[in-house]
């Protein structure tokens, strides 16, 4: 399984940017998708999630400013990003999981896709 981030870039305070993670296999493979978010000198966060029910988690930081969404004829799983700040700014990674028996996971990660936000 691969995953292809795209969509990162350099935008001003307040601008917007949509990132996309595509996949080489079915979106309808993976149980729950996932933003992730890492800047300089700080660990990785979880941005936002959605199941293959399309139930969606964003982490406080973000909520209203973000929205995430699974495209299945695409294969991708997007993250539109409005009213963007500076402390945005990251590398920003997708990640697809898949559930089996007894809580075993298999997690694949995309390669990051850079956002940078001016002020």
């Amino acid at each position: 399984v691969q995953l292809q981030a795209s969509g990162g870039g350099s935008v001003q305070a307040g601008g917007s940017l949509t990132l996309s993670c595509e996949t080489d296999a079915s979106i309808n493979k993976f149980d729950t998708m996932y933003w992730y978010r890492q800047a300089p000198e700080k660990s990785r966060e979880l941005v936002a999630s959605i199941t293959k029910s399309n139930s969606t988690f964003y982490a406080e930081d973000v909520k209203g400013r973000v929205t995430i969404s699974r495209d299945v004829a695409k294969n991708s799983v997007d993250l539109q990003m409005n009213s963007l700040k500076p402390e945005d700014t990251a590398v920003y990674y997708c990640k697809a999981r898949i559930d089996h028996d007894w809580g075993i996971v298999d997690d694949y990660w995309g390669k990051g896709t850079q956002v940078t936000v001016s002020s």
